[in-house]
């Protein structure tokens, strides 16, 4: 394994294309490209809870542009983030079930993303209790990805493996108008418009997509209705405000985990079960968003910032029950940013904030009788989920604007409150509180090349479904919540070198980005599923040590010839982990065996993942540019359990994207269309860990076609 790798490493050499955008500047002529995906020199960041350039960030922090993906598919994220060392997914019911690990945070979740930060415009996506689902997210809206990768806990709740922060592209120079039309294998269509309007005053952007496909699997197909918008305007010289809001709704059908001997018989068929009580999801969700932002003081060294929102979702959920879920939530947020000179000659930069997020609403539970709702009302419960924090963060130059101090710390309150309408006596409480500072440095080697390192402590409590009791807890399930559940906790190292180098004279390696971080993270508590009956529950598992790798870069080798690499190394080992097994005899009775899985490595997270491309774009005339992409990605084996019984297949993926972009005037025509896994390769695509009864496997994507037709109009 480790020759293949090292052989990919120096030999690999696909042939792949990522042009950048062509775009209009203010007089609707003037032509520009941006050919780098990762961004660090000049473009400042906002999600890491403070405005500045990403070589001054003592951590690791991507920024992608849309323009680095525009003529890809963009049905899911994984389409989108691959790219980013440090960053897992895996793909589960087509788009919206997408598991995102960083650094094994998030690894855990067998239904939606635990332990990443999910925001939108900077608010989050994510529940109070830190579970996300993207349903709202529309690469077709999106301007911007910023990928905080590591412990963020200081500054976000939940947030140990990091955050992603998806920004709409409010920032376009024109008035524009683009009609989307995507399709592909598997009945795969995805139409509607983007527009932009922009005043002296004002700025809209106003998004639609409507998302249909059948799935490569059996009783997998789904449909979304997707609108996003954005409206900005500068009521003083140095004030923005920002009106922000969604609406989304769709369905998805969910095909089911299956057992090897199924998997290997048919790997895109459907759990009987699945089909039998027709599993589901309907989702509709919405929010709305009011921010301001000023700057203030005799140098505008001050800066405020203030963001109030409300959301509504409403949730069908069909498994071996009918639940209905209503959410109403408000939330808010507000930072302060004072930056000053102190000793003189000394830059410092200091920050405080908090955040607030409060939602409640009932859960209705009913039999599920062949996919429709019974009569009778089983359960009925009242939940209200709340999070709230407080943080601070300085940043102060100990040398020369070359070495920097940085120091953040967030403390959290995260509550559950659950009212069981049906039966009084089964109130439920429970709160988890913590404080996780972070201290880091950062040396800038040159002023485009930084080193850094940080050490901080991340608190991760349990989710809403990861509090449901069971059967054989410590109070034999008398509770709503488990009371054995607690929060997992963790201590984390990193140390790393990150530069972006331009240099315009150069015909070879003229603009190069690269990426190299070591990190340790010791985990304790551990949260992780397993089943009771084939439900899922949660429990802590001792301490694990996740230590590993992370290699990323992107070059031009020569005038529109770029090379991306992205490699990580993941050693993930339980150190300390016994517990008490539950399974089923071959009789259906219960049986308990304590187990010890210490020295095990952690399933579902790859030791090596491996990605790269090569692309090429060539402008054959002023209004005429075209681009051919290849890529590869390797993914090592993933254990299906804590007891190591079973390990998928490793599997490399080919794929390919062609297009051309030809311009009329005005009128703008983006033609693109692609392949993945080239050479159909069946692969399990996503890991139901810990199933009792065996049921870990989901099939990965097949040899899938898509293509694109674009048409804009800027005025």
């Amino acid at each position: 394994m480790k020759s293949f790798l090292l052989f990919i490493l120096i030999f690999y050499c696909p042939v792949f294309t990522d042009i950048a955008i062509a775009q209009n500047e203010q007089d609707g002529n003037t032509l520009t490209t941006d050919t780098l995906q990762y961004q660090t020199d000049e473009v400042v960041v906002t999600g890491t809870r403070t405005n500045k350039k990403i070589i001054d960030i003592p951590y690791s922090v991507i920024r992608l542009s849309n323009k680095t993906y525009r003529y890809d598919r963009k049905t899911s994220i994984s389409d989108v983030l691959n790219t980013v060392p440090g960053v897992f997914m895996q793909n589960r019911y087509g788009n919206h079930d997408v598991r995102i690990s960083i650094r094994g945070f998030g690894s855990r979740s067998n239904s939606g993303i635990r332990g990443v930060r999910i925001l939108l415009d900077g608010i989050p996506e994510s529940e109070p209790d830190g579970q996300t689902r993207i349903e709202a997210i529309d690469f077709n809206s999106i301007g911007s990805i910023e990928i905080v990768k590591g412990n963020s806990s200081s500054l976000y709740t939940n947030a140990p493996g990091g955050v992603v922060n998806f920004i709409n592209d409010i920032n376009f120079p024109n008035n524009f108008l683009v009609l989307f039309n995507d399709f592909g294998s598997y009945d795969l269509r995805r139409n509607g418009f983007k527009t932009g309007v922009r005043t002296d005053d004002y700025s809209f952007l106003a998004t639609y997509t409507y998302h249909n496909y059948k799935g490569y699997r059996e009783h997998s197909e789904d449909y979304w209705h997707i609108l996003n918008t954005v409206l900005e305007t500068n009521p003083g010289r140095n004030t923005n405000v920002q009106f922000l809001g969604y609406f989304t709704s769709g369905l998805i059908r969910l095909p089911g985990s299956l057992k090897k001997q199924e998997y290997e018989a048919d790997p895109f068929q459907a759990a009987q079960r699945e089909k039998d009580f027709d599993f589901r999801r309907i989702s509709k969700k919405g929010r709305v968003a009011l921010r301001l932002n000023s700057r203030f003081g005799e140098t505008l060294n001050n800066e405020v910032e203030i963001t109030t929102y409300g959301t509504i979702k409403y949730f069908e959920r069909t498994q071996r029950n009918y639940r209905i879920i209503n959410r109403y939530g408000l939330g808010s947020s507000v930072r302060f940013t004072n930056k000053s000179i102190l000793f003189e000659d000394r830059e410092n930069e200091f920050s405080i904030g908090g955040d607030l997020l409060y939602q409640t609403g009932p859960i209705e539970d009913y039999n599920n009788i062949n996919g429709k709702k019974g009569d009778l009302l089983n359960n009925l419960t009242d939940e209200t989920i709340g999070n709230s924090g407080l943080f601070i963060q300085n940043i102060f130059e100990l040398y020369a604007k070359k070495l920097y101090l940085l120091f953040s710390g967030r403390y959290d309150n995260v509550y559950f409150d659950q009212k069981d309408q049906l039966l009084g006596s089964r109130n439920d409480i429970r709160r988890f509180e913590a404080f996780t500072p972070k201290a880091a440095i950062n040396f800038k080697i040159t002023p485009s090349v930084s080193a850094y390192t940080s050490f901080g402590l991340s608190f991760d409590s349990p989710a809403g479904n990861e509090l449901d009791n069971y059967p054989l807890s410590s109070n034999n399930g008398s509770t709503l919540m488990n009371p054995d559940l607690k929060p997992q906790k963790s201590k984390n190292f990193e140390l790393g070198i990150k530069g972006n180098i331009v240099d315009f004279d150069q015909k070879y390696f003229g603009k190069t980005f690269f990426e190299i971080t070591f990190f340790n993270s010791v985990i304790e508590d551990e949260i992780i599923p397993f089943e009771v009956y084939g439900d899922v529950f949660y429990r802590n598992s001792a301490q694990t040590t996740r230590r590993g790798i992370e290699l990323g870069g992107k070059t031009e080798l020569l005038e529109g010839l770029r090379l991306t690499l992205s490699y990580t190394y993941s050693n993930f080992e339980y150190d300390k982990y016994e517990t008490v097994s539950i399974d089923l005899d071959q009789t259906g009775n219960i049986t308990t065996e304590t187990k010890n899985f210490s020295g095990n490595k952690v399933p579902s997270v790859p030791e090596h993942n491996f990605f790269s491309a090569l692309e090429y774009e060539h402008r054959f005339t002023y209004d005429l540019t075209g681009f051919i992409k290849g890529s590869f990605h390797y993914i090592s084996g993933l254990y299906v359990n804590d007891a190591n019984e079973d390990k998928t297949e490793s599997y490399g993926l080919l794929g390919s994207t062609v297009g051309l972009d030809y311009r009329i005037g005005r009128i703008n025509i983006l033609l693109s269309t692609g392949m993945n896994n080239i050479l159909d390769k069946r692969y399990v695509g996503f890991v139901n860990i810990n199933s009792t009864s065996g049921r870990f496997y989901e099939a990965g994507e097949p040899r899938t076609f898509f293509a694109s037709l674009h048409l804009g109009y800027t005025f």
